[in-house]
């Protein structure tokens, strides 16, 4: 279930961007998460180009291009934590990389607009069990109205000066915050980075 709070003792943000399919199998195992943890998980839109340009990192997908074994391990590790976690519902995006820009500041007015968490759902699904080429605004409006979304609605305000600034900002405190990629998991100043850092996130939760 996707949240938006207030930070707390009880509460984890979750620093997410679309274009992360590793960001994707944390959103489909955080539910059981919260369920044993009685915490919530607090979502926080940002741009990984941003996050990129501000750090000096670059995607997988480029850094590791040519590296074969990596290449493979990453892979293996992934397929390593779909079948731990019974994610069956995840394919890799024909389309990626895909351009998150648009979608990001969607998410950012689904939040003003009081459909975030139908809205995130959505667009994962559509990024990482459909395939879909998200960066496409004929995409992204037929995507959204099919969920019972008003897709017209959420790009013409994902075009809000209010918005894109709130995405920025969203992206630079993440920066600020030691973020150098999605996903990116803060309790307080403590930070995560990564799926498999997931279970730390919970330990932390407990403790």
């Amino acid at each position: 279930m996707v949240t938006a709070m207030t930070a707390s003792a009880r509460s984890v943000e979750f620093l997410f961007d679309f274009g992360s399919p590793n960001a994707f199998l944390c959103h489909r195992v955080i539910p059981k998460i919260e369920a044993r943890s009685g915490a919530r998980f607090d979502y926080v839109p940002i741009l990984l180009g941003g996050v990129f340009k501000a750090t000096g990192n670059q995607s997988p997908f480029y850094a590791n291009a040519g590296i074969d074994n990596k290449i493979a391990y990453q892979q293996l590790e992934m397929n390593r934590f779909i079948k731990a976690h019974g994610v069956d519902d995840f394919r890799m995006n024909p389309h990626f990389p895909v351009n998150t820009l648009g979608i990001m500041r969607g998410a950012v007015a689904a939040q003003k607009l009081g459909v975030f968490a139908r809205y995130v759902d959505v667009v994962y699904d559509a990024m990482w069990a459909r395939g879909l080429k998200m960066d496409e605004p004929e995409v992204i409006v037929a995507t959204l109205d099919a969920a019972g979304l008003d897709g017209a609605a959420l790009v013409a305000a994902s075009q809000d000066p209010e918005v894109k600034a709130g995405l920025v900002a969203n992206t630079a405190r993440a920066v600020e915050r030691g973020c150098f990629g999605s996903p990116t998991f803060l309790i307080g100043s403590e930070i995560w980075f990564g799926k498999d850092r997931l279970r730390e996130v919970e330990e932390a939760l407990a403790a």
